[in-house]
């Protein structure tokens, strides 16, 4: 009797904590939203090797609590990698080949602490793409080197500094996980990754700049 009691007062508890936090959500997106726009640098390891990811976002923000949107990450960093073939003569042949990779990324980003200046928050993006090895540095879709599909989920925390109402920089500390390994590529992927990030908002320094418009009255003004 006493486990059933028990059962059912967990059963209202979380029916109430979901209630109350979809309830939060339908007046977060009630609720004005602005332009969301990033550009970043994502640090992490590929064995043992420090590289970069560059990437940008764009989105939109509501009531600052939630930003929602997608963007694009490629690999930044000439990582090398030495294969080797026979030829004709059965002699070992050595060829350097650089790892690529860019994919598609989508994020929704939850701000559980705020103040003028501060916020906190946890992010949470996955994304779809491809990687794949080539003989040039440059980045090359048209050659014959085979893609790999690959499939990231990246949770991490974030940090973020606003300096005026409409520029700010960032960071974040997350995990990078391939979803779908594959033993050429997939298992030199997962790895932390730590990122900058420079915050820019385009709606707000509008408002900034022409305070007296009738875009800045219907929609501002700019905001802390």
């Amino acid at each position: 009797m006493l486990k059933r009691i028990s059962l059912i007062l967990v059963l209202l508890f979380c029916f109430q904590a979901k209630a109350q936090f979809l309830d939060s959500l339908n007046i977060v997106f009630k609720s004005k939203s602005i332009i969301d726009a990033r550009l970043e640098s994502r640090y992490s390891f590929i064995r043992n090797t420090l590289i970069s990811v560059t990437g940008v976002r764009l989105g939109v923000a509501y009531k600052r609590k939630l930003r929602i949107g997608g963007g694009i990450s490629w690999l930044k960093t000439n990582r090398d990698y030495s294969f080797y073939s026979k030829n004709s003569n059965g002699e070992l042949i050595e060829t350097k080949k650089y790892l690529k990779f860019a994919y598609l990324c989508y994020y929704i980003d939850f701000v559980y602490y705020r103040t003028k200046r501060w916020q906190l928050s946890v992010p949470i993006q996955a994304g779809t793409g491809l990687a794949w090895f080539q003989k040039e540095k440059a980045y090359s879709l048209n050659n014959g080197d085979r893609k790999n599909f690959i499939l990231l989920y990246e949770p991490g925390i974030t940090v973020q500094f606003k300096a005026f109402r409409y520029l700010g920089v960032g960071g974040d500390a997350a995990f990078r996980f391939l979803l779908n390994r594959s033993k050429k590529i997939g298992e030199q992927l997962n790895s932390p990754t730590l990122s900058i990030k420079v915050l820019f908002w385009p709606d707000q320094l509008f408002y900034v700049v022409a305070p007296k418009s009738k875009i800045t009255k219907l929609y501002g003004p700019a905001e802390w």
